[in-house]
């Protein structure tokens, strides 16, 4: 069920970074390219990003751990990106996917992502019961 949730929040996310056109983020639905086909494009991008990020970006995650202390965190928006693209390359060999022309625009994007990802991640976080004395 989490992933679903988490498949469903990164498609919200890739849609608001491909309304912005200036970061050249953009996605090709499948044909004939209505709405519908959009939708399942975006969830089908979506559950290869969380795939790729869950599985590649966890060991590159894991491997740059110095990184990240010497760089107080920052590496992660170049790792974030670096798998935005990466995405965008396993979707490249059809005819559908997630396009990103430039890697620094990816960036940006990448940190877009992040961002609509941890409001939604505080949104819909179980909340703690309070036990009562």
């Amino acid at each position: 069920m989490r992933f679903l949730i988490r498949v469903v929040v990164n498609a919200f996310a890739i849609w608001v970074v491909t309304l912005i056109t200036v970061l050249q983020v953009s996605v090709i639905p499948f044909a004939p390219g209505e709405t519908l086909q959009l939708v399942l494009t975006l969830l089908l991008v979506a559950a290869i990003f969380a795939l790729v990020n869950t599985i590649i970006g966890t060991v590159i995650k894991v491997l740059a751990f110095p990184l990240y202390i010497l760089t107080l965190g920052l590496i992660g928006l170049i790792i974030n990106a670096f798998l935005l693209w990466l995405t965008a390359w396993i979707t490249s060999f059809w005819n559908w996917g997630l396009r990103v022309e430039d890697f620094w625009w990816g960036v940006v994007a990448a940190l877009i992502i992040s961002l609509i990802n941890w409001v939604f991640g505080i949104l819909l976080r179980p909340q703690e019961k309070k036990e009562r004395s």
